[in-house]
Parts: C-alpha cells; sequence; structure tokens
C-alpha cells in the first residue's frame, strides 16, 4: 500500500456568507492519479488554491509528506514539490515558449532568472528542451505565446509546472479551451508526460470520459462538501452526484 503524500485534515474556507470549503478531509496517496468534479463554485478550486498556497483555510490543515504546509506561501509549497497548473494558461505573452520554460525553471530550482540569452545555463536550456520534448511542444520553443494553438499554450503550461522536481501535480481543468477531437490526444500527452516523472495527479475535469478514461479515484464536491470519494464508477453511479452534479443516470 503507498503511503500518503498528500493530506487534508477538515479544511473550512468561507468567503462573507459564502462557503468555499466545510470539513474536506483527504488523505492521497504517493503516485495516485486523482480527479475532482463539480459544478461551478462547488469548491474544487478552492480546495487546490488551499492546497498550493494562494489562500489559506480558516481552519484545518495541510501536510504534505508529513510536513504542515498550511501557513507556507505558494513559492514555498511549490520549491518543496507542489506544483499546479491552471484553468487559464499562466504565460508571459513578451516572451517565446523556451523562455516561459527558463523562467519557470530558475523559480522552480531557486536560481536567479536567465531567460536572456546572455545569461543562460546551457544545462537549463538542455532541461527546458527535454520538458518541451517530453510534450512533443519543442518544435515551439522559439514562438510567443500569441503565436501558438490554444493546445500548445495548456501543455506549455503543464510543462512550466512539471519542471524540476515535482511530487503532487494540480491541473486545473486541463481539457478546458481544447476543441472536442483534441482532448482525449492532449491527456494521453499529458499523463504520458507526468507518469514518467513519477509524480501524483489531481486534476479538475468536467467531462466524465476524461474523468473514467484517466483518473483512479474521484472527489465529487458540492457546495464546499465532499460528497462523494471512490473509484469513477462508484461515484457516476451515486444518485446524489447525479443528482447534484452530472445530471445523468447510469
Amino acid at each position: 500500500m503507498s503511503a500518503t503524500i498528500l493530506t487534508t485534515e477538515n479544511l473550512n474556507k468561507s468567503f462573507g456568507a459564502v462557503t468555499a470549503a466545510r470539513e474536506v478531509s483527504v488523505a492521497v496517496p504517493d503516485g495516485a492519479v486523482w480527479s475532482m468534479i463539480g459544478s461551478n463554485g462547488a469548491g474544487k478550486t478552492t480546495f487546490v488554491n488551499m492546497v498550493t498556497g494562494y489562500i489559506k483555510p480558516d481552519t484545518g490543515r495541510i501536510l504534505f509528506n508529513g510536513t504542515d504546509i498550511t501557513k507556507m506561501s505558494p513559492r514555498q509549497i511549490t520549491r518543496l514539490g507542489i506544483r499546479r497548473s491552471f484553468q487559464i494558461p499562466q504565460l508571459c505573452a513578451e516572451l517565446t515558449m523556451l523562455e516561459n520554460m527558463l523562467v519557470s525553471l530558475s523559480i522552480n530550482r531557486k536560481h536567479k532568472p536567465s531567460y536572456k540569452r546572455s545569461a543562460r545555463r546551457p544545462s537549463q536550456v538542455d532541461e527546458a528542451m527535454d520538458t518541451l520534448k517530453r510534450f512533443r511542444i519543442e518544435n515551439y520553443h522559439d514562438r510567443l505565446m500569441s503565436e501558438l494553438p490554444a493546445g500548445v499554450r495548456k501543455l506549455l503550461d503543464i510543462a512550466m509546472a512539471i519542471s524540476g522536481t515535482p511530487r503532487v501535480m494540480l491541473l486545473d481543468e486541463p481539457t478546458s479551451g481544447v476543441a472536442a477531437e483534441e482532448k482525449f490526444p492532449l491527456m494521453d500527452l499529458v499523463m504520458e508526460a507526468l507518469s514518467k516523472s513519477n509524480v501524483t495527479v489531481m486534476f479538475v475535469e468536467h467531462d466524465m470520459d476524461i474523468i473514467t478514461r484517466y483518473s483512479e479515484r474521484v472527489l465529487a464536491f458540492y457546495d464546499g462538501e465532499i460528497i462523494a470519494n471512490d473509484a469513477p464508477d462508484q461515484v457516476l453511479s451515486d444518485k446524489i452526484v447525479q443528482q447534484y452534479i452530472t445530471g445523468t443516470t447510469k
């Protein structure tokens, strides 16, 4: 049985009268591939933001590999090995793909930014290009962000997050904004690349076909709570999940 790498204990978070998280407790095994489902405002992104330090829970604890990270900053948590991608890729439009990768790698490695040609370290360039090759987007390395297709920008955002030595990856809607016919090829690429890093994966997704194909376990969020936590078939056949999240019956 795999050791637990990420634990949340009774997380609560409110924004005024809105409860975004209510007693959220999970224990994620090292090397797992889990997904998160729920309607907009159900608490999925709040959970991701708390784990990655972008917002702090009102009460509760977050443990990473046994270390309490509840009060740490996003930068500290990133450098410990918890990384994330965003629903809307967070890229610097003025830089090329390779330059974006080098900035990310410098931050994750605790180095000074070295994306300018005069300051680039050959070893970092090689590492950045190797990561781009894993996602099969290296041919775009000298292109600006405005020149990249939506799917390529998604892959770059994830590639930037995985640079360095991550232990946990949280993906916020990796297939959103991607054409329907591109979703499975994109996720195939992502999961293949992540599997080579032996990283624990948790991803937010609205497409149930993606959920059932790529995740081992599903967390179903509703009104700030986890209402189901089980294998995909079990969660998607749950009558409460069907009523409040999927709107379907199996």
